[in-house]
């Protein structure tokens, strides 16, 4: 009995305090600094806001993937708030774990996956009133979806993650998936990023007119290490990506380059400094193109490390260059309801419950809500 009575009551609650009706704002009509970079690691925002808001810039652009595993309230609470502390606007890359089984793929998402990060990311608050999310990483590879590509499997899940992120807050702008751009057509291995798109369309037609934006990683392939003027498969991929989508939907949809950069592998530094120069005020400049944030900030040891733009604990000569670039001094739309505090907040879902189910109102409510009502509930 007492648990009917603490249910009728959060159906009471739920339906007569709804949660403000909220709705993205299109960020080519405000002033953008469309310089970022990409991070692993919440300790990184400081020392990235330095670089991206240089030179005359303010409230550039930082993207970092954040892991099932990794739902730590406090932690990502933080990063929003050293975000608007620093004046940089977040994009978040949702993404899975390793897979128990097979040690060289991530593993593929599901809906409960979706579910749960659509419940703790509206938990947060957000520096920025659009909240920009991406859908997961290359899945047209098969060792970023389970072992096998699949564009139906995507399409369904990127359509699944724009309903059920805009049901907890339509500040939610919800952005595809930056795909390989170098990847081949290869049966159950990996698909051409375009054959992926267009797989997609035909698995799930309009999925291209239901989402907010495109991720894109124009990497100058092949091999990282071609000049700007290496258009389709290189920097510039991501404009082609764009009209197929536009082909598609009608729609021109905006694009954030989450991922891009030339190994120092193949290509020296000089050279490297000399590229971001030309790229950003010739192939970069398109006013669609929303925010670059080149892939990485600091790659330490191991494979990312030709990608870095700190060696060895010092800022490289591709960092100076990146540095001493004109940027915009940047406006977007702050969330007016954003003070920095660690504070949790129940957040309550904007439509009306129709059902008494108590594994209904679990899928209504964010990560710290469950923990809260199962200890109320005594379950």
């Amino acid at each position: 009995m007492k648990k009917i009575l603490i249910i009728l009551l959060l159906l009471c609650v739920f339906y007569y305090f709804p949660q403000r009706a909220n709705a993205i704002y299109d960020p080519t009509t405000v002033i953008n600094n469309k310089f970022g970079i990409h991070i692993l690691f919440p300790s990184e925002v400081s020392d990235a806001a330095k670089l991206v808001n240089s030179t005359g810039g303010d409230w550039g652009y930082v993207t970092i993937p954040i892991q099932a595993s990794d739902k730590d309230l406090n932690k990502w609470q933080n990063f929003m708030d050293d975000c608007k502390r620093f004046h940089l606007i977040p994009i978040i890359r949702i993404a899975t774990v390793g897979d128990f089984f097979d040690k060289s793929s991530w593993k593929k998402p599901t809906d409960y996956d979706v579910l749960d990060f659509a419940n703790f990311l509206n938990d947060l608050n957000w520096p920025t009133k659009n909240r920009y999310v991406v859908i997961f990483n290359e899945p047209n590879r098969g060792d970023e979806w389970g072992g096998t590509p699949d564009p139906n499997e995507y399409a369904q899940i990127l359509e699944y993650a724009t309903e059920i992120f805009k049901q907890r807050s339509t500040d939610f702008f919800i952005i595809s998936a930056g795909l390989d751009n170098a990847a081949a057509n290869v049966t159950d291995k990996s698909y051409n990023n375009f054959t992926f798109m267009r797989d997609m369309e035909l698995d799930d037609p309009g999925i291209f007119g239901k989402i907010d934006g495109l991720a894109s990683h124009s990497y100058p392939n092949p091999g990282f290490s071609k000049p700007p003027s290496s258009l389709r498969e290189g920097i510039s991929s991501y404009y082609y990506e764009q009209q197929l989508a536009q082909d598609f939907s009608g729609v021109k949809l905006p694009v954030f380059i989450t991922e891009t950069g030339w190994s120092s592998d193949k290509v020296s530094q000089e050279t490297q400094a000399q590229y971001y120069i030309q790229t950003f005020t010739k192939y970069w400049d398109d006013p669609s193109v929303i925010a670059v944030t080149p892939f990485i900030f600091e790659g330490q040891q191991g494979p990312f490390s030709q990608f870095s733009f700190i060696s060895n604990g010092d800022k490289n000569k591709i960092y100076y260059a990146f540095y001493n670039l004109s940027k915009n001094k940047g406006e977007p739309n702050l969330n007016p309801e954003s003070t920095p505090s660690a504070t949790l907040k129940l957040h309550f879902p904007t439509e009306n419950f129709k059902s008494t189910s108590l594994q209904t109102i679990f899928e209504k409510i964010g990560s710290s809500q469950k923990t809260f009502f199962k200890w109320l509930l005594g379950i």
